[in-house]
């Protein structure tokens, strides 16, 4: 297989040959009008072989120019080498498919993880069209990818929700909240979060009612109870989040998930698992409840089940860990979640590595920033200030009906994940509409229209062009753009950034408009080696769009 590690493997096998030494080799890509690969190992090489970097480069460039892998070999400043492939290889690096990296192994992504009896906010937006786009650059290097959910089904969230619930329905009344209309539930629902959560913190009395209700979900879920109306509310309201608002949510942004892991499931899991390891020492008591000493570790400390014997989120991450490897045996888990919970998270996978190391050696916590309000607010959905995911998908609707007097939601959809993906995964942004929809600059749309564009002009010779043996110095530039798309899908995967999937496009659409603005490609006496190159133009930025999980119209 061409690819950049077989010239790397070209340079080291002639570095070896040359000093008799060892040296790894790292091509990077210089600016097109040095080459097509550069590398600094004459300069790294100086020291150990006592010769000055130069003349080292100058005996390694000699004997790479004897090979016909490249075109061109020079030395540049104290020692840098340059090197340009022969067509017939650049060529090849264009028709080539990723190195499949993660061929045979299996890796489950967790994301999105919202919360039944919330309303899904634009920070589960954000988590699930990373998620999704992360998922997809590792199917495209050969790995196996299970899609997993997360969610709290129990906890203290849903005592204060179905507490307040209870509250306006007065009483526990299962047949009284179908009577609310399907379109407003998910709304009221959240709404009466922010009311158990107000009364939680300000009533005394109603605090220790929700703690109680608490206990009796979690004993709906011990004594599987489908029969008592507290159980069928609570079921009700569970079923409907699930099966209904983030089916429809989820199916709405071209997202799926083969399972959804409840809290009611890993809770089980991480109680059991905390108590036999309080038994050994990793976890500890505490006033009544049992921790994890997180300060030995540099550290803080968290509790893992409280003093009323309940398992705390710790302990249900814990079960959580547990269960995806009974489910899958994975060789990697991606979890990736807001960054708030960064430190949170180290003391889980520092709790767990004491019992289950490779457990957490198999695991990589990837943390992105939030969506913010206007002016930077941070969302809240305890107190009800949040900037839902509808509201993201509205706003950009409403920006492109206002830019080009019709909706698209392909458009929208593809103009909202490209700004998010388009920014390095960690911090904050806040989302910009007009600018997402935009068909001038850094955008998804823009990359939608330049697919469109090219499929147009393949549109006028259905019969295409052919793969050439020469190419011209124009036609090289756009061929050596193309040949990069490899090594951008291989560098997102190491990092778990599609950030730069994003950026290769958008470079790529504005080095096809640089060669199409100055050179004919229909009825030029270079059709058929230009025609292939459009195709092949079209088929990267589709290739491209669809691992960020964004559709490449034909027409727009």
């Amino acid at each position: 297989m061409t690819d950049k590690k077989s010239f790397e493997t070209i340079v080291a096998a002639t570095c070896k040959e040359l000093f008799a030494v060892d040296t790894p080799v790292e091509l990077t890509r210089p600016d097109p009008q040095f080459g097509d690969y550069a590398t600094n190992v004459a300069l790294r090489l100086a020291k150990e072989l006592s010769k000055p970097p130069r003349e080292i480069a100058d005996l390694v460039a000699k004997s790479l120019r004897e090979k016909s892998e490249f075109s061109q070999v020079d030395v540049a400043g104290p020692g840098f080498i340059n090197l340009r492939l022969s067509n017939a290889q650049l060529l090849s690096l264009v028709s080539a498919e990723p190195a499949q990296v993660l061929a045979g192994k299996t890796v489950v992504a967790e994301y999105s993880d919202p919360n039944p009896f919330k309303v899904l906010h634009a920070g589960h937006l954000y988590t699930s069209v990373v998620g999704d786009a992360i998922a997809n650059l590792l199917e495209r290097v050969g790995a196996t990818v299970h899609r997993v959910n997360f969610g709290g089904d129990v906890g203290l969230h849903v005592g204060k929700t179905m507490w307040a619930i209870i509250q306006k329905l007065g009483g526990e009344l299962p047949d009284k909240i179908r009577e609310i209309p399907e379109d407003e539930l998910i709304q009221w629902m959240s709404n009466c979060y922010v009311v158990g959560t107000n009364a939680y913190e300000e009533d005394e009395s109603a605090k220790q009612a929700i703690i109680e209700l608490n206990k009796k979900i979690y004993k709906i879920h011990e004594a599987n109870d489908h029969e008592s109306n507290l159980a069928k509310l609570y079921w009700l309201c569970r079923e409907w989040n699930y099966s209904v608002y983030f089916a429809s949510f989820y199916e709405s942004i071209g997202t799926s998930f083969e399972k959804y892991y409840p809290e009611s499931v890993t809770a089980p899991v991480g109680l059991q698992t905390v108590k036999e390891q309080l038994a050994k020492g990793v976890y500890t008591e505490s006033n009544g409840a049992v921790v994890f000493d997180g300060e030995k570790y540099g550290l803080h400390t968290r509790v893992f089940i409280n003093s009323e014997g309940l398992p705390t989120y710790e302990a249900e991450d814990v079960g959580l860990i547990i269960k995806k490897d009974e489910d899958y045996h994975f060789d990697l888990s991606v979890v990736i979640t807001g960054n708030e919970i960064v430190e949170y998270m180290k003391v889980v996978l520092k709790s767990v590595e004491q019992f289950a190391p490779e457990l957490v050696q198999r695991t990589r916590h990837v943390p992105h920033g939030m969506v913010k309000l206007e002016g930077g607010t941070k969302m809240s959905s305890r107190k009800g200030n949040i900037l839902r995911a509808t509201d993201v998908l509205e706003a950009a609707a409403d920006a492109n009906k206002e830019a080009t007097g019709h909706n698209d939601y392909e458009v929208e959809l593809g103009a909202v994940k490209y700004a998010f993906l388009k920014n390095r995964i960690g911090g904050d942004l806040i989302y910009n509409p007009k600018e997402s929809v935009s068909l001038d600059g850094n955008s998804g749309p823009y990359l939608q229209y330049a697919h469109a564009r090219a499929r147009s002009i393949l549109a006028k010779k259905p019969a295409g062009g052919e793969e050439p043996h020469d190419l011209d110095a124009a036609e090289r530039q756009l061929v050596g753009k193309l040949s990069a798309l490899n090594e951008t899908i291989e560098l997102a995967v190491a990092e778990l950034m599609p950030h730069h999937i994003c950026n290769y496009l958008y470079e790529l659409a504005q080095e096809f408009n640089r060669f199409y603005e100055h050179n004919r490609v229909i009825d030029d006496p270079r059709e058929a080696t230009r025609l292939w190159l459009v195709a092949n133009y079209a088929d990267a930025l589709k290739q491209g769009l669809a691992t960020l999980g964004i559709h490449a119209p034909d027409h727009m």
